[in-house]
């Protein structure tokens, strides 16, 4: 990602929200990486936005987990922390486990055919290479996929580590040898689904979970 795609185009949005989704955009697809300073100015000329637009992206990344206050340094690209990344991970197994045998067993035709589109795109969206392109396909994907669970309050549990996890999800989504056996970790969780097999629907799910779990130790620790 070049300094001039972080330039953002004025538009309906507010300034706040554009400069947002573009540094969100600019962490997970690695343009600056962990541990990296963000300074002010920079990123002024870079977005194109005022020093107070900057300052209140910033404040809100930090609370996002995205973006750490480094004391004497300012603010700075947060890096992943193992034991809470380990605990991330924990949560996803359980929750996607719980709602894809959920799906296998009550979901409607109608709700596995949504859920089957979104798959569809999210293929198309490995295919692009695009790495922002598949986490936004995929993000479209869970949320059908916990409709069709019917698992409202656990989808809320997710929205609220979403950011964290799609940083996570940019790494292991990047790493090497990656697409080929995440498609087939999904297509497996889909296809166990559309055959009303709950056991297998949640091991597929758990399963896809554990071996994103192991890349993204593995990419943690050799940081």
């Amino acid at each position: 990602m070049s300094d001039d795609t972080l330039r953002i185009d004025r538009s309906a949005k507010t300034l706040r929200t554009l400069a947002l989704e573009r540094m969100r955009e600019a962490i997970m697809g690695f343009h600056f990486q962990p541990g990296e300073r963000l300074v002010e100015r920079p990123l002024c000329d870079q977005l194109g936005v005022s020093r107070s637009v900057v300052r209140e992206v910033l404040r809100q990344l930090e609370a996002e987990g995205l973006v750490q206050m480094i004391p004497g340094h300012g603010p700075a690209v947060a890096k992943p922390d193992l034991g809470r990344t380990d605990e991330i991970y924990e949560l996803r197994a359980l929750l996607e486990g719980i709602a894809a045998r959920a799906c296998a067993t009550s979901a409607t035709e109608e709700q596995i055919a949504l859920l089957d589109g979104a798959f569809v795109k999210l293929l198309e969206a490995w295919a692009s290479g695009e790495p922002v392109e598949v986490m936004r396909a995929t993000a479209n994907f869970y949320e059908k996929f916990f409709d069709a669970a019917g698992k409202r309050i656990a989808w809320e549990i997710v929205q609220g580590l979403n950011v964290r996890i799609n940083q996570l999800r940019s790494m292991t989504i990047s790493s090497t040898d990656r697409r080929e056996p995440a498609i087939a970790e999904m297509t497996a969780i889909v296809d166990a689904i559309k055959s009303r097999d709950p056991d297998k629907a949640e091991a597929a799910a758990r399963h896809h979970v554990e071996q994103a779990w192991s890349i993204a130790q593995k990419l943690l620790r050799s940081r």
